[in-house]
């Protein structure tokens, strides 16, 4: 029996106002101050016409029609229509203000979530999927931006709407006043009660839509092995799984909302009646003028119009404040790998390597390496060997600093590498992996990483260097020819050579070449390979880590790492005649390979 495993979602309920995250937000909104305040004066010039409109009315009926004049009765027209024509006006410009202020609010967000996000080890990415971070990158803060940009200010105007139309109301009569608000307190109360039965509804669409992203990335990443494999049926069960969950999420909110509208329909259509009747019967009995009826009218119904939405904007604050608290859940992430306050810097490195004494492990006492002592000379080239699961990757990937032991240290040039800034320990070392990842760009931009300061010639010599110009210069613009996601129109053998030529384009003075850089690949494609690594390891500290022979022949010595601890270590003849584990090794992959040459 299969089951799916999801990664452990953050279910924030969140509150439809949190202080400590409000303060937080209202930092990012500190810069852009004085937009903000030209906006709030625009919406208290809205709230104003918006009042202005019906007592307008009410004097257009009372002093003029009422009373059979028409003398003042263009000019209260057209002050009527200038009133709305200010409205559109004022609120166009306050919606271009907060736009601007929550695009703006939401690029300095972005970029320091991404920012962040650069500066993660490891280890937080093989905790966290992409799929989920891509959700706080896209659609968390895009919540963020509408909450900044039409909520937040959609708020402000309708309280103050409300304030006003109470005030307003009692002034004009206050027993209709006092009338129109005996239906006031359950209206509230159901708008509290729709809004709390939706947040279920928010959590569950953006707990699917997060497992729905995880979920694509992964399976199309992994397209190849999905067709090879005949997965697809399965997958698009799976996928549909999610969808549906996404789409049952989506119907409850939408349920509620179905419900809720009718809802403040029928309360504004009761308190309509109710006005009528009692209004209706005070202006037949000369109590209260028909102005005054007409003018309570058009108030109550702009009186519902903020309540109705003000549910709208409760629920999109509160969903606002749950993807902020996701956010800030990510910002707030320590970064485990940083540099000291009183780093060292170096401008150039021998190359001089140590493992002393190194403990690691991924999960608590389940150590990957034990007790790893060795020391690599300057320019010195070493293999590591071993069986699967070894440690072999896991050092380098320590030496590069994307982990940091537990035990032990590592040093390059006496130095501890914790005392090394990253950047400038990452620029002293260079790395081929069996895989090398392409970007989406030129392969000029590929070799040279984007990096302005390496010009053209220094990146076709790094080319013809490792021998990738010849088959760069058949591609269709050579070096300006842009490759496909991930270098999908490019062999394997192809993107090694691109990862060898980034190599000596930056010229580091270390040198690794991971898991088998010459596997799977054709004997001529090989054959350039193996001259270019020769190539770009001259003259320079090199471990090599990889099962085949050819490979590891042309180094100083060999280490043989077995179950985390280095057993063994030599030339290759000195460790054949040992008969150890090299030899058990070299028995089971490299012997046919060497009768062969």
């Amino acid at each position: 029996m299969t089951m799916d495993i999801e990664w452990d979602e953050d279910e924030v309920i969140g509150k439809v106002y949190d202080s400590r995250i409000a303060r937080r937000l209202g930092g990012y909104l500190r810069p852009y101050v004085g937009p903000i305040i030209v906006a709030v004066l625009l919406l208290m010039a809205v709230a104003a016409a918006e009042i202005a409109g019906p007592l307008i009315l009410k004097e257009a009926i009372d002093g003029q029609i009422v009373k059979g004049r028409t003398d003042k009765l263009g000019t209260l027209v057209l002050l009527y229509v200038g009133v709305l024509a200010a409205i559109f006006v004022l609120r166009y410009a306050q919606a271009v203000l907060m736009a601007y202020v929550g695009q703006s609010v939401m690029m300095d967000m972005r970029v320091q979530l991404f920012s962040h996000l650069q500066r993660m080890s490891i280890s937080f990415f093989d905790r966290n999927p992409v799929g989920r971070l891509v959700t706080r990158l896209t659609n968390d803060i895009a919540t963020l931006e509408m909450v900044i940009s039409q909520g937040v200010v959609a708020i402000v105007t309708n309280v103050m709407m409300l304030g006003a139309i109470v005030v307003v109301l009692l002034v004009l009569d206050w027993k209709l006043a006092l009338l129109m608000y005996v239906l006031l307190p359950p209206l509230i109360q159901s708008v509290r009660y729709f809004a709390w039965t939706q947040r279920d509804g928010y959590r569950e669409q953006r707990a699917w839509l997060a497992r729905i992203n995880a979920y694509l990335n992964e399976n199309i990443t992994g397209m190849a092995v999905i067709q090879l494999f005949n997965r697809e049926r399965e997958n698009l069960r799976r996928f549909d799984g999610r969808n549906r969950g996404l789409l049952n999420a989506n119907l409850k909110v939408l349920a509620w909302y179905a419900v809720f509208e009718p809802t403040v329909v029928i309360f504004g259509a009761a308190t309509t009646a109710l006005i009528l009747w009692y209004g209706g019967g005070r202006v037949i009995s000369d109590t209260m003028t028909l102005g005054t009826l007409v003018a309570f009218i058009q108030y109550m119904q702009r009186f519902y119009w903020p309540i109705r939405d003000l549910s709208d904007r409760y629920t999109t604050l509160q969903s606002a404040m749950a993807s902020s608290e996701r956010i800030f859940g990510v910002l707030d992430e320590a970064e485990e790998i940083i540099d000291s306050p009183d780093a060292v810097h170096i401008a150039t490195v021998r190359g001089k390597i140590e493992f002393r004494d190194v403990w690691f492990a991924y999960d608590e006492d389940n150590w990957v390496l034990k007790d790893v002592s060795f020391v690599l000379k300057p320019g010195e080239k070493v293999a590591i060997v071993g069986a699967t699961g070894a440690g072999k990757s896991t050092m380098m990937s320590l030496l590069n600093r994307f982990y940091d032991v537990q035990r032990g240290q590592i040093l390059v040039d006496d130095i501890p590498i914790t005392a090394l800034p990253q950047r400038e320990l990452r620029r002293h070392v260079g790395l081929v992996l069996q895989d090398p990842f392409i970007f989406t760009d030129s392969v000029e931009e590929n070799i040279r990483m984007r990096d302005p300061s390496i010009p053209l010639e220094q990146v076709k010599a790094a080319g013809r260097l490792v021998g990738a110009d010849s088959f760069i210069m058949r591609l269709p613009d050579g070096y300006t020819t842009v490759l496909a996601e991930r270098g999908a129109n490019l062999s394997t053998g192809q993107k090694q050579l691109l990862a060898l030529a980034r190599v000596s384009a930056f010229n580091p003075e270390i040198v690794l070449v991971m898991d088998e850089a010459t596997a799977s690949i054709d004997p001529e494609t090989e054959a350039f390979l193996q001259n270019s690594i020769r190539t770009v390891t001259a003259n320079r500290t090199s471990i090599i880590i990889a099962h085949r022979l050819n490979t590891i022949r042309f180094v100083n010595r060999i280490i043989v790492l077995s179950g985390g601890r280095i057993v063994e270590t030599g030339s290759h003849e000195e460790l054949l005649a040992k008969h150890g584990t090299y030899f058990r090794l070299y028995e089971l992959q490299y012997k046919d390979q060497d009768l062969v040459a």
